[in-house]
């Protein structure tokens, strides 16, 4: 896969901006690396987004930045000179792709039907756009086009905000999906930024769905493990669970039948997506250690931090 894509794919979701003054960008921008998500699509609808490119990929060079709304070769050129890593375009132009490819930028063009993605597919690209989402039938729609075209994946953009868009990212043909409320027009205008990198933090806790699912207890022996889960049992009524090398009490509390990772024992913390978890986790100086890490068909289901939080290791698991 491209090496964009790629990090489009581990953040999830690309913040759609639209910036009339170019005084606006840096802020902007500041906003939303605070809020977890440096990435942004800055649509080429208003004189400011030449401008504003530049000034993002100046000041935050680690951001990834992308022109959306695309029409023209020229404002190909121009988006690219500025900085834009990637470019969107509404719908599909054979023209506006090729030219794209030739400069050895990436596009997504806007595909919502089967005739507009066989030509993507014909002129080699695998992911698309799908615009307008909620107004071409949503996920559902997704779906139904995926059956048949099952290398392609998606971008939806268009009706995505904080309800619907776990939903949408639970369904593995979704690379990322494209969301301006967090960034609304509204808010940019009025300078909220503090409430920008709010509202993108939440959104990242939307995606990534921490939670917690189980603390496990140190024990010295199969003996201690099995002592320590009758008194949850009998005390909270959480019914034990015998297994190989734990014993659970309900789902909340696990034995260990002989000391493992952790002065004290380790906290599991459920998400949504692993590699997204450990890419945002990885954006805040927070090391995981890889070689912990466990695959289901090729698919990581666990990992462990590096280090350990207040006695306890600390791991990830796949809901």
């Amino acid at each position: 896969m491209n090496a964009v894509l790629e990090k489009i794919q581990k953040l999830g979701i690309v913040p759609v901006v639209v910036l009339n003054h170019v005084e606006e960008a840096e802020p902007v921008a500041k906003a939303l690396c605070e809020g977890g998500l440096p990435v942004a699509e800055v649509t080429f609808r208003t004189d400011a987004a030449q401008e504003s490119i530049r000034i993002m990929k100046e000041k935050f060079p680690h951001m990834l930045i992308g022109a959306g709304t695309v029409l023209t070769t020229d404002q190909v050129d121009r988006a690219v000179e500025a900085g834009a890593e990637f470019i969107v375009s509404p719908g599909f132009n054979p023209k506006i792709v090729s030219y794209c490819q030739e400069k050895g930028v990436l596009i997504t063009p806007g595909c919502n039907n089967p005739s507009a993605i066989e030509g993507a597919l014909e002129m080699g690209l695998d992911v698309v756009k799908f615009f307008p989402a909620e107004a071409s039938g949503g996920l559902k729609a997704i779906k139904a086009m995926a059956a048949p075209y099952g290398n392609v994946k998606f971008m939806p953009t268009g009706g995505i905000n904080e309800k619907n868009i776990g939903e949408y990212l639970a369904f593995p043909k979704i690379l990322a999906c494209g969301g301006s409320w967090m960034v609304s027009g509204e808010l940019v205008k009025n300078k909220e930024y503090d409430k920008i990198a709010e509202l993108t933090r939440q959104a990242v806790m939307t995606v990534m769905g921490f939670e917690l699912k189980h603390i496990g207890i140190n024990c010295e022996s199969e003996e201690e493990a099995d002592k320590t889960v009758d008194i949850f049992e009998k005390a909270f009524g959480f019914v034990k669970k015998p297994g190989n090398s734990s014993i659970f009490a309900g789902s909340y509390i696990e034995a260990m039948k002989t000391p493992y990772l952790g002065a004290k024992g380790h906290i599991a913390i459920g998400t949504n997506n692993m590699e997204r978890a450990v890419n945002y986790l990885d954006a805040l100086g927070i090391a995981v250690d890889m070689e912990t890490a466990k695959y289901k068909e090729n698919r990581m289901t666990a990992v462990y931090l590096k280090e350990e939080i207040a006695g306890f290791a600390v791991h990830l698991l796949q809901k």
